[in-house]
């Protein structure tokens, strides 16, 4: 892994800090492997396709319908943010079942483009290419969805700061193309990311993870293992609900790690974090229920919780919608670290619709 600058095409994920407590939070680092020779060509015709949408500002035919779905933020090591990010494709628009999958991230502004000395962080390589914030390949064989968009999961790591993000998703040139064979479809989509600091002392949380499910992991991933599942995280791994709408029979399930707060002299927080519930009715907001609220405190943490340690402080619930009314709802998350006397809160949108 390169915390710094490009990935050398190691095709493994940065480490995000681990949130079980019973973990680490610094990661062993995947080991660089060799590219292969189909890889060396497939990377260079990407490169030169995304190098030159940038030079001319405009996006090629989106032949796979790749679409941008949301991405999360956590913190990372080195005082960097980790940013999980979900894309889907058309599977049955990729012939053969195999894509290449390429992601570029570029500093969008002075303060991501340099780094604390001021120096110019995407400077020519040896071989003249820039180096730019982000920049990873990895294979995909896609799966039968059912008639469903395909999901693709990675994720990148960057400093603080305003970067576009180009993603290729290639129908994978074989070794030996057939005579004849129609070129490979391509896309080819940018999206603009703001990433604030979690790391500057201030009370703050990482996005707020709306879970189609969390499932527990009986051993934690490798980071090589990670890269292609960047929310397995510890001993747990999220899956991402892409829509904010839900039946009355599923949960609204919630997941979110609370930074840089204050502790006692044991080096523990004491941290209350409550769950309100509003309905939106002609343009106004009602409240609807809530849940008790969460003590994340010396009394309610196991005993050798440590923020020293890296051990991460997270919130979360799964509420059954079964008694919530068909229409939109605003769930307000608000954190309260007593000691620091400090609040914040955090919203999340959704609509109940039918069973």
């Amino acid at each position: 892994m390169v915390v710094t600058g490009r990935r050398k095409f190691i095709f493994g994920s940065a480490a995000v800090l681990i949130l079980s407590t019973s973990l680490s939070a610094q990661q062993k680092q995947p080991e660089p492997r060799k590219m292969t020779n189909a890889e060396k060509k497939e990377i260079q015709v990407i490169q030169k396709m995304v190098d030159d949408a940038q030079a001319a500002g405009t996006m090629p035919d989106n032949a796979l319908n790749l679409v941008w779905q949301h991405n999360d933020l956590l913190k990372a090591q080195g005082n960097k943010q980790y940013l999980p990010f979900n894309v889907t494709v058309d599977p049955t628009k990729v012939d053969g079942g195999k894509l290449t999958f390429y992601w570029r991230v570029v500093a969008a502004d002075a303060a991501a483009a340099t780094d604390d000395k001021g120096k110019k962080k995407e400077s020519a390589r040896k071989d003249g290419r820039p180096e730019f914030a982000y920049e990873d390949l990895s294979s995909i064989a896609l799966k039968p969805e059912d008639g469903n968009p395909a999901r693709i999961s990675r994720s990148f790591t960057v400093a603080p700061g305003q970067y576009d993000v180009f993603v290729v998703a290639k129908e994978t040139t074989p070794e030996k193309p057939a005579k004849n064979a129609p070129p490979p479809k391509v896309s080819l989509i940018k999206q603009s990311v703001t990433v604030p600091d979690l790391w500057n002392g201030e009370l703050s949380t990482s996005s707020v993870i709306v879970a189609e499910r969390i499932d527990p992991l009986a051993v934690a991933p490798t980071p090589q293992q990670q890269s292609d599942r960047p929310y397995a995280l510890g001993n747990i791994e999220i899956v991402p609900a892409l829509k904010s709408q839900f039946g009355k029979k599923a949960e609204l399930s919630t997941f979110l790690l609370i930074y840089n707060t204050k502790t006692d002299q044991a080096n523990k927080p004491d941290v209350t974090v409550e769950y309100n519930f509003y309905a939106k009715q002609g343009g106004s907001e009602k409240f609807f229920n809530k849940t008790n609220p969460q003590a994340l405190n010396a009394q309610t943490l196991p005993p050798d919780f440590d923020l020293a340690a890296g051990h991460q402080l997270q919130s979360g619930q799964a509420v059954p919608l079964a008694s919530f009314p068909e229409g939109d709802y605003r769930l307000e998350i608000k954190i309260t670290d007593k000691i620091a006397n400090k609040t914040l809160t955090r919203d999340v949108n959704f609509t109940v619709a039918g069973s």
